[in-house]
């Protein structure tokens, strides 16, 4: 079965913002009109621990963000720091950390938010307070559900806080496709493709099939994170890749099949989309959540 992972606090105040909040109340409520959601595969996801955070984030980031402090460690995230930011960060954030924790346990669960891949271990950044892919990938290690972790990033932006996190750790390898000539500072990750601006269906596809097999195959995870960004889309509005709907779908396809296939684990975060119309990115997410479906159900 397919689990999901949502709550109604999945929702904060962002007016006039770029990053849709609004998306994930939109994508919850179509999957559950259409029954694809149902009370048997819904997971009510709980805030995690401050002891589980600090398996990533240092204290003193963490007394900032917990006392709204804005200083030089919360103001890059590009947000606003209140309660309600941050109670959305930190239920998504065990959003994250349930579906990471089913997906080791019944193959495959989605959150309907996360991949804040940008969060640094001492700072916010990107639209970002807290890194839940590190954070779940330790509880999980930790846990021992899961040694080896292949993060598979297709967000738009590469994710530069995952890449530093992990830099030195055999047991997590980062893969990112992104957009080389946009935002962030590039962190060195374990592969990076920096596609060009403009890059389309076909060149973004070829260089996936290409790759991923291989990386798969001599990785050998027990544990595949897939950040399912809506950003690749070619009306996203701080994107410049040049994907449409149906590219998007055959990425989550490739992807979630391959692992499927392997019979590894995979844990699938929705990550960025910031198309002018919300209703094209809830298109996008909705669509990785009908892949995952049909694949979860084929093997």
């Amino acid at each position: 079965m397919l689990y999901f992972c949502y709550s109604d606090k999945y929702t904060g105040e962002l007016p006039g913002h770029v990053f849709p909040i609004e998306k994930y109340k939109m994508v919850y409520e179509r999957l559950k009109s259409e029954k694809i959601i149902t009370d048997k595969n819904l997971i009510e996801p709980i805030k995690p621990l401050r002891k589980e955070l600090s398996l990533v984030h240092t204290n003193n980031y963490l007394d900032d963000l917990f006392n709204l402090r804005f200083t030089h460690r919360t103001y890059p995230s590009e947000l606003p720091l209140n309660q309600k930011i941050l109670d959305f960060f930190l239920i998504t954030t065990g959003g994250t950390i349930s579906a990471a924790k089913m997906a080791c346990k019944y193959n495959v669960a989605i959150n309907l938010a996360g991949g804040y891949h940008h969060a640094f271990p001492d700072r916010a950044e990107g639209f970002c307070y807290l890194n839940d892919i590190a954070i779940s990938i330790r509880i999980v290690q930790t846990d021992k559900l899961a040694s080896k972790v292949l993060i598979v990033d297709c967000d738009l932006h590469q994710g530069n806080g995952n890449a530093y996190i992990f830099r030195d750790d055999p047991t997590v390898f980062t893969f990112s496709m992104h957009q080389e000539n946009n935002y962030p500072i590039k962190q060195k990750g374990d592969l990076d493709i920096g596609l060009d601006d403009g890059t389309t269906d076909i060149q973004y596809l070829e260089y996936l099939q290409k790759i991923l097999p291989g990386l798969i195959e001599k990785q050998k995870p027990d544990l595949i994170f897939y950040l399912a960004g809506a950003d690749p889309y070619y009306r996203d509005l701080i994107g410049g890749l040049s994907l449409t709907n149906e590219g998007l779908k055959k990425r989550d396809e490739f992807v979630i099949n391959k692992a499927q296939e392997k019979n590894i684990p995979i844990c699938i975060v929705l990550a960025g989309g910031y198309a002018e119309n919300t209703n094209d990115i809830v298109d996008i997410h909705c669509n990785t959540c009908y892949i995952a479906k049909k694949y979860s159900e084929k093997y």
